[in-house]
Order: C-alpha cells, then structure tokens, then sequence
C-alpha cells in the first residue's frame, strides 16, 4: 500500500503537487477563518492573494495579476478575494467563482483569466470559461468586464 502512494506521488509534475499543497493550505485557512467577520475575512483574503502575487517569478504575471484583481474589484466589488491552488481567485458565497492562471506557474507562454461553474456565463450550450491573457489591453479590459459582470449576474 505504501508502495501505491510513493508511485501516485510521482506520477504528478512539480506544480501539481505545489497547487495540492496550496489547495490544502487555503482550505486550512478557509475553516480558521470561519468564525471571523466578512471584514476580517476579506482583509485575509486581500493579503493571501496580493503574498500570491508578489511570489510571482515572472514581472508580466505580477502586472497581469495586479491589473485583473483591480479590474475584479472595481465591477464586482462584492467578490470575496482569496487564493485559488495558489493563485489569485476572487470568490462568492464561499466558492471561486473566477481566478487568474499565470503563464510561469506552469511554464506556458500565456496566463489564463478563467471563471468556475458557479459563474453564470451559459449561453446556448457552449461557452468559453477561460481566457488566454497577455496583457490587459483595453479591448480585454471591456471583454473581461462584461463577462465578469454575466458571471455574477
């Protein structure tokens, strides 16, 4: 059995195992926050994504992921922020419901802006949940504001 373990642990790449461990750690945090009012929670939050942010290896990331959590807050300034396996998320009603992928957490050449299932994006029966992200244009500003604001409708 323990032979089983030692073999699944090898068969995830570095990054996996660091988003698991990210992932348990923000669960850890989730439940000795909750007894702490919103303003408590949300000030923890702020702090776990912008220590998030500044981990980031790569300056575009930074710049990226400080342009779409101020984005974020200024259409849905309900949002909770938070961190999504390591990553700056933005929640509602304890769950993600969109976050930002950055290109050197898993060595790719674009971030991804993505939304989660709670988000109210259905159209028809098929629709784009993530968006590769290389700067934050203008253009991308509007796109991704309109979408945010379907998400949290």
């Amino acid at each position: 059995m323990a032979d089983d373990k030692k073999t699944d642990t090898k068969n995830f790449t570095a990054e996996e195992r660091e988003a698991m461990q990210a992932a348990a750690q923000e669960a850890k945090a989730k439940r000795s926050r909750a007894k702490k009012s919103p303003e408590e929670q949300r000030a923890a939050g702020e702090a776990d994504l912008r220590e998030a942010i500044a981990k980031l290896p790569d300056e575009n990331d930074k710049k990226l992921a400080t342009a779409l959590h101020e984005l974020v807050m200024e259409v849905a300034p309900d949002l909770m922020p938070r961190t999504y396996y390591g990553m700056p998320g933005w929640g509602k009603d304890g769950k993600v419901l969109c976050f930002f992928q950055p290109a050197s957490k898993f060595k790719v050449r674009y971030g991804t802006f993505g939304f989660e299932p709670i988000s109210n994006l259905d159209e028809g029966t098929m629709w784009p949940t993530a968006y590769a992200l290389l700067e934050l244009t203008p253009a991308n500003r509007t796109l991704l504001t309109e979408r945010i604001r379907l998400a949290i409708s």
